[in-house]
């Protein structure tokens, strides 16, 4: 029996998307400007969407960056222009900013 073909790899890696939450406590703590401050930007191959909850409620504005699975919490707007020159433009995600339910240090 002859082999299938094995499928082709995808030459093209997936886009990045920035998740706005637009819910109603990440709305209450600034999201709408937040969102408003990443759609002034435009990042070559990065999508802007604003999205439902993403059930971090208690650390709004909750913004999350696809296919890195990066999360950011209580971002303001002013914090926009670091994610995009340092995440979206040069591939180092902002730690300061990382949500620390997800993206947990141990040290020992």
């Amino acid at each position: 029996m002859p082999e299938s073909p094995a499928p082709e790899p995808d030459s093209q890696p997936e886009a990045r998307c920035v998740l706005v939450c637009q819910y109603q406590s990440c709305l209450k703590n600034g999201s709408a400007a937040v969102l408003a401050a990443f759609e002034a930007q435009q990042v070559a191959g990065v999508k802007v969407e604003a999205c439902s909850c993403q059930g971090q409620c208690t650390t709004g504005p909750t913004v999350r960056v696809t296919p890195d699975e990066i999360w950011y919490c209580r971002v303001k707007p002013s914090d926009v222009p670091l994610i995009v020159e340092q995440h979206l433009k040069e591939g180092k995600p902002v730690e300061a900013l990382f949500n620390q339910r997800i993206h947990g240090r141990y040290y020992y």
